[in-house]
């Protein structure tokens, strides 16, 4: 383990492509004990809620000005939009958490904290919310993680 692949683990959990489903198993690969590589991830990766509501507060305003921006901001959006409202008009605040928890492609921190923005969600709430939804997503990444090592173990020892 060396603080080279702490940091690229972290930036990658900081990701909206990767995120948890990338840096753990990253982390593990570069030598980071499976339970560091978890907590360390899911730590940084529950920033991306605050960092995606600070985001959308400051940045997101200036930039909208430009027409090449507000284009793909609106298509993101739409597209966030149509993910996060079914799970969250049916079950409210349980629903954006399990969005966030399942370890998917586009169904992280940042599209949950982007779906609570434009679905009008309380802040605080919200982001409570997706930081629960990211610990369990660590916790299934890691798991798959875990048994993914073990079941690789077992078959070369079997060789």
């Amino acid at each position: 383990m060396t603080p080279d692949s702490l940091f690229w683990s972290a930036i990658l959990s900081l990701t909206p492509i990767s995120e948890l489903r990338g840096a753990i198993p990253f982390a593990v690969a570069k030598g980071v004990p499976l339970l560091t590589a978890a907590l360390w991830c899911i730590g940084w990766n529950a920033l991306a809620g605050p960092f995606a509501y600070l985001f959308l507060s400051t940045a997101h305003r200036l930039l909208y000005r430009w027409p090449a921006y507000a284009s793909f901001f609106d298509r993101f959006v739409e597209r966030a939009r149509l993910k996060v409202h079914p799970s969250v008009e049916k079950y409210g605040y349980w629903g954006l958490m399990a969005f966030v928890a399942i370890p998917l492609p586009f169904t992280g921190a940042w599209t949950g904290a982007l779906g609570a923005w434009i679905l009008g969600m309380e802040r605080k709430k919200s982001m409570l919310v997706v930081a629960l939804g990211v610990a369990i997503a660590g916790i299934v990444v890691s798991l798959v993680v875990g048994l993914g090592i073990e079941a690789l173990s077992f078959f070369l020892k079997r060789m």
